[in-house]
């Protein structure tokens, strides 16, 4: 759609308003892609090594992520939960190189409860967020259609809800329930002007 627009892959933005001077986004394909705790990890120097994806949901995870973010001086309000202490630390170290557009691929499972889960990297999910100009554009994930796991991962976001989590959800038994009599594989995304 850009070279379509523009007749080159390559634009000039004001970013930072018409006060300031352009940057140049480059939209030629591929976009780069980067898995999200990959990309945090390298992104800290591996300095720490980072707890596995499916080890998340531990009390060793959340201090470790917690330590981190005190570390590096990164705000995360209360409550302290490990998928928005992860949040923060991507907001902090990897949204802001995020000009060109980028995929920032393979979410943990503690931060998309309605995703799927990994075909190979247990404790990541399919789902995916299109940033450019430093802002997400687009949020898409395989839809997880398997019952008990969508009620645990439900169960999960009501644990941090109970601690002041405003946008973790509650268990949704109807949603469960309609998984249970089947939904085929399924896919969304959102985008908008809002974003």
């Amino acid at each position: 759609l850009v070279k379509y627009l523009f007749g080159t892959y390559k634009i000039k933005y004001h970013v930072h308003g018409l006060d300031h001077e352009p940057v140049e986004i480059d939209f030629t394909p591929p976009y780069k892609r980067i898995s999200l705790l990959s990309a945090l990890e390298e992104a800290l120097g591996k300095e720490d090594k980072f707890p596995l994806a499916s080890e998340l949901t531990t009390d060793e995870a959340n201090k470790f992520f917690d330590n981190l973010c005190k570390k590096h001086h990164v705000e995360c309000t209360h409550p302290r939960t490990t998928d928005r202490l992860i949040d923060k630390l991507v907001g902090h170290f990897i949204e802001p190189h995020c000009l060109n557009p980028t995929f920032i691929c393979d979410h943990p499972q503690i931060m998309s409860p309605l995703a799927k889960y990994h075909r190979s990297i247990p404790g990541l999910t399919e789902r995916f967020e299109l940033f450019v100009c430093y802002k997400e554009l687009c949020n898409a994930y395989t839809e997880l259609n398997d019952p008990l796991v969508q009620r645990e991962m439900f169960e999960l976001q009501a644990k941090n809800k109970l601690v002041g989590d405003e946008e973790a959800q509650t268990i949704d038994e109807n949603y469960c329930k309609a998984l249970e009599y089947g939904l085929p594989p399924t896919g969304g995304w959102d985008i908008g002007i809002d974003r």
